[in-house]
């Protein structure tokens, strides 16, 4: 990569799972430091002292078991299945072009484990276009080789994709040493790659599925090309029985010197045999990427292991690119697309930013100028993913359930009411999302549709669907693959807010005729006043559950969504709380020897066990009960530790009490246990 586009920050937010419940009780409890993303350097340090809030370590000395933040940093969410359901559009193909995300969500030290207290935050939600996210981000001066923290990974697994770890050895105009190459590359006395396996076992314990190697440091030679190609076939090996992957980066070639080539040639195809994917420098032509599809095709690779380059980290969809070389629309696909810093979209952004501000410009970015990938904006120079590549989905066993939740917020809501008005981001407890937004049928207006951070059933947001309608409009909402049983119930939470509209649940139990085309929607009323459907009415939002019986022959569900009907002239205001779709409410158990593991004044470190039983646990959230009995909402994880700081006692209080509750895929929450700690 050029040096002069570099911007060395790193990234994160994060929670996790915790592996062994730390041994200090409560009331021996250690001191609270804030658990942080974790990073290396591959072994020798730096000279000097680090700067402030910055470690600096080794990770040839790292051990799971001398890892005081691990339970902080590993993943909860196991990677999920994905399929691809008939293209939203007549031009988005599946099985050619892929979309590899380089992403830097924040800075390489100091790095919250689990979120942080702003809603401002590159929240990404465009799972769906994704094939791998590679959590960029390393610096000289702090650590080279990067975790993605757990947040993320959990919410890229929740959608089906993988996520990397980074290693990047940095040009020397960045302060590289060609030093710390060759200590990535040192050998044992057995000739093995010490590190390649460290870098395994890291993975494995955080829970991410593999690395991107940036070696860009110049001033090698071929000794040291070849020992780092030995090294990258070694780590493939390893990565390979540990259902790991790795990706090259188009800088060093085979004669040690850093030399970005544009393309897949004899100076870096020793590294692409040996890693599963690379990324192409953005130098490629048209040209060059033919002639590198073609290299790939002889060698008898997928010539969509390519990701080629396209740099929007200044100028996002106003970047100038050669689509037609990449994804051209009247022949197959030459190569994939490899964005690199694609949170340009919030980061271009004016202070005081929003965010519905940020989605409704990642939403331009992902899915076009029409922000309806079943319509695209043909006259638009941005193609984005959503014109060429079709979109996947992992919703596809029950129980499956929604509440729109996109990972920060400036509220958090349970059941329709505020537990805490403090703004938050935490991608862990992202949901699984519409992978089409939005589409929206209707012979009349086009209404806005958009997450919304104003009001929500649960988490920090809901679906807001706004306009004048004049006819009745559709909006799909999930592309799935769900059996339908004998018991198998959608339970639908909406609300309106303005306006007046009859609202139906729309299922659809086969796949469109053709791209493009409408599902094959059955409509079913869910209005209170005429559904004749069981309803639930809380703070204003009714949650109706309508019986999929009928549909019971036809075995599947292809696609839900919703219709609304306009019954009078004025703008509507609709919100989607929620959606569920099961064969019976399940509640999992209480968490077990929940208990206080450090304490540093008012910052605290919590962790639990698991409670028993079958009932899977999508999260568990923390609250703290103030002594008129009124809960205070402080926080959720999909792990089994939890940090929070900067609690003190209210008046009069003597000691604090806690309650940790786990929460399963339907919101159902276990009875609590509690955690008392004393001022």
């Amino acid at each position: 990569m050029n040096p002069t586009r570099r911007t060395v920050l790193l990234a994160a937010t994060t929670a996790a799972l915790l592996p062994a419940l730390p041994a200090a009780a409560a009331s021996a409890a250690a001191a609270a430091a804030p658990p942080y993303a974790s990073y290396w350097y591959p072994d020798s340090l730096p000279s000097g002292t680090p700067g402030a809030g910055i470690t600096w370590r080794s990770l040839k000395t790292w051990s799971a078991a001398g890892d005081a933040d691990l339970a902080f940093n590993t993943a909860s969410v196991p990677l999920a299945a994905r399929f691809t359901p008939t293209p939203a559009n007549a031009t988005a193909r599946s099985g050619q072009a892929r979309v590899q995300s380089l992403v830097s969500f924040g800075p390489t030290a100091s790095n919250p484990s689990q979120g942080s207290a702003t809603a401002d935050y590159y929240a990404l939600t465009h799972w769906s276009y994704i094939d791998e996210l590679v959590f960029w981000g390393g610096s000289s001066g702090e650590g080279l080789i990067l975790a993605p923290n757990a947040p993320i990974v959990d919410a890229a697994h929740r959608h089906g994709v993988p996520v990397l770890g980074n290693i990047f050895l940095p040009p020397v105009a960045y302060g590289g040493q060609l030093q710390w190459t060759r200590d990535l590359v040192q050998k044992d006395a057995a000739g093995r790659y010490p590190l390649a396996a460290q870098l395994v076992a890291v993975a494995a314990a955080y829970g991410f599925d593999g690395w991107f190697v940036n070696a860009e440091t110049s001033g090698g030679n071929t000794a040291l090309g070849t020992e780092m190609l030995g090294f990258v076939r070694e780590l493939k090996a390893l990565s390979v029985a540990a259902g790991q992957r790795v990706t090259w980066y188009d800088s060093m070639t085979v004669n040690g010197t850093v030399s970005w080539q544009g393309a897949l040639n004899s100076q870096n195809q020793a590294f692409f045999q040996a890693a599963d994917s690379m990324f192409v420098d953005f130098r490629w032509t048209a040209a060059k990427l033919t002639s590198s599809g073609q290299t790939a095709d002889q060698l008898g690779r997928s010539r969509y292991e390519l990701w080629a380059g396209v740099d929007v980290e200044a100028n996002g969809w106003n970047s100038s690119v050669n689509w037609d070389a990449i994804v051209p629309t009247n022949k197959a696909h030459v190569a994939s697309v490899g964005f690199y810093r694609p949170e340009w979209t919030r980061n271009h952004l004016p202070a005081g930013r929003t965010p519905g501000d940020f989605h409704a410009a990642d939403d331009r970015f992902w899915t076009g100028r029409s922000l309806d990938p079943a319509a695209p904006d043909g006259t638009d120079s941005w193609r984005a993913p959503a014109v060429s590549v079709a979109d996947r989905s992992t919703v596809t066993s029950v129980p499956f359930a929604s509440v729109f939740n996109t990972g920060h917020g400036v509220k958090w809501y349970e059941e329709g009411a505020v537990t805490s008005d403090a703004a938050w981001n935490h991608l862990g407890l992202q949901d699984r999302l519409p992978s089409r937004r939005w589409v929206v049928r209707t012979e009349g207006v086009r209404p806005a549709v958009s997450f919304d951070f104003a009001d929500a059933w649960r988490g920090g947001s809901s679906v807001l669907v706004s306009g004048s309608l004049d006819e009745p409009v559709a909006v799909d909402v999930y592309a799935t693959r769900l059996p339908i049983g004998v018991n198998t119930v959608v339970e639908l939470t909406h609300r309106t807010d303005a306006g007046s509209v009859n609202v139906e649940l729309a299922v659809a139990t086969a796949e469109p005729s053709a791209p493009g085309a409408t599902p094959p929607y059955t409509y079913i009323p869910v209005n209170s006043v005429n559904s004749g459907m069981p309803v639930n009415s809380v703070n204003g939002w009714q949650t109706v559950t309508v019986p999929l019986t009928n549909l019971i022959t036809n075995g599947t569900v292809h696609a839900l969504g919703v219709r609304l009907t306009p019954t009078g002239v004025d703008p509507v205001q609709w919100r989607l709380g929620g959606i569920a779709v099961h064969n019976g409410v399940e509640t999992p158990a209480a968490p077990a020897d929940a208990q206080v593991t450090g304490a540093t004044g008012g910052d605290l470190r919590f962790a639990w066990s698991p409670g028993p039983g079958p009932v899977p646990v999508r999260h568990h959230t923390l609250h703290r009960v103030l002594p008129d009995g009124t809960r205070r909402f402080l926080g959720a994880t999909g792990q089994r530790a939890f940090f929070v700081a900067g609690l003190a006692p209210e008046q009069g209080e003597q000691s604090a009490r806690f309650e940790v509750r786990a929460v399963g895929e339907l919101y159902t929450a276990s009875a609590p246990v509690t955690v008392t700690h004393t001022w």
